[in-house]
Order: C-alpha cells, then structure tokens, then sequence
C-alpha cells in the first residue's frame, strides 16, 4: 500500500482517490500514480452528472470499509477525477487490511 494515499488524520484517515466514471461496475481497479502522489484507481459505473458519480463513490467506500454514509466525506476535488475523501473513525492500519482482504463485489 502506498504511504501516499492513505494518510492519518484527527479524524480518521484521508484517501486519495482517481475516479473512472461510466465503467460497466464500481470497482477497484487498481493504483494511479506512484509514491506521494499515489491514488486508489476506482471505475464507477455512475455518471459524473449532478454528483452522481460522487454519491456512488461514497457508497462505494462505505461498503467497502464497513461504515455508515455519514463517515464519509469528500473534502476535495468535488468536480475532479481526483479526489480525496476523509473516512472518519478508521486508522491506517484498519484501511490498509481492509484494502489488502479484497472488497465485495457490486
């Protein structure tokens, strides 16, 4: 996992993420980037219209990292591929294990 996209923050943890919209399925695809700048490559099936895309993604990582909606929160790059999101209540580590164990399947 690389240093650079999962950060720990008085809240819980930041994640750095590069959204793929209008792919067939929300998914993980993989890592964009490398080092600092690196971000978890995530295709959402969502269009990026009206926050569409944006809805999704936070569905998406709540599934994923077993928490309610309402710890998730874009804190930038709202209208951008790359985005950050603050997932509140998690540690690096617990992010890092639930990246590495796999993800459900939508």
């Amino acid at each position: 996992m690389s240093a650079g996209m999962i950060r720990s923050v008085a809240q819980g943890v930041t994640l750095a993420v590069r959204a793929q919209p209008g792919a067939k399925r929300t998914a993980i695809t993989g890592i964009y980037g490398e080092g600092a700048a690196a971000q978890l490559k995530i295709a959402v099936q969502s269009p990026p219209v009206e926050g569409r895309a944006n809805s999704a993604l936070i569905a998406f990582l709540a599934e994923t990292f077993g928490l309610p909606k309402n710890q998730i929160e874009i804190v930038s790059g709202e209208l951008s591929r790359s985005k950050v999101f603050v997932l509140r209540g998690v540690t690096v580590s617990q992010a890092e294990a639930k990246l590495l164990s796999g993800h459900p399947a939508k």
